[in-house]
């Protein structure tokens, strides 16, 4: 019996998951395909399918900081392949993902039988790229901090406390969102601070703001 694979697809925009459920289908005979349309949706979607084949990550959506998706998830699941599908083709952006440790980067301008092909190339194992790319991205040197070792190292509640400050909550509503205590926020608050080598959320967010899409295309 032919046994069905897992792949999440993780993007906000409902006519682009349409299209990339097209692809997959297309590439992959016997396929389950998982829609989420947020990072606290696409950790829900892995923590219920440890098992899954294949993330197809949109890195501008609810809850992302850029790259700080594709790390986390890195980090957290490093069997787990993750193909970014994104509407940058900037090759400072393709660069610093593949060195993020993604197995592949998906311009959304492909067209369907590429899209299907990557998918296939990146289940055997392969990392993926458009072949007008992968020549050009190989010169690029991309200087980053160890900031993205230290966000890899959160753990997934970490991660989700992380996301709140950023977006400004107060502790009080992240242990509402969060349904625990205020004393169980400020411990995740003080640890993710140590993990990731900050004092104080300003600190905190700012470092988060390095993993932005816009500041690869800008350095």
């Amino acid at each position: 019996m032919l046994m069905s694979q897992q792949i999440i697809i993780a993007d906000d925009h409902p006519l682009f998951r349409a299209a990339l459920k097209q692809a997959v289908t297309q590439a992959v005979k016997s396929v389950e395909v998982i829609e989420v349309d947020s990072i606290a949706g696409l950790q829900n979607a892995v923590e219920a399918n440890p098992d899954a084949d294949l993330v197809l990550l949109d890195l501008n959506m609810p809850g992302a900081h850029g790259f700080s998706g594709l790390v986390f998830m890195r980090g957290q699941y490093p069997g787990l392949p993750v193909v970014i599908v994104s509407g940058s083709e900037d090759l400072q952006v393709i660069r610093r993902a593949i060195d993020y440790g993604a197995s592949g980067f998906i311009p959304k301008s492909s067209a369907l039988d590429e899209i299907s092909k990557a998918i296939q190339q990146v289940l055997t194992g392969e990392v993926w790229l458009p072949a007008e790319v992968a020549a050009k991205i190989d010169s690029i040197r991309v200087e980053d901090t160890d900031f993205s070792e230290r966000l890899a190292t959160l753990t997934p509640q970490q991660f989700r406390v992380l996301g709140m400050l950023t977006e400004g909550l107060l502790n009080k509503q992240i242990a509402y969102e969060l349904d625990v205590s205020e004393a169980t926020v400020k411990a995740h608050i003080t640890a993710l601070f140590r993990k990731l080598g900050v004092r104080n959320r300003t600190q905190a967010v700012i470092a988060v703001q390095q993993m932005e899409v816009e500041q690869a295309s800008q350095s």
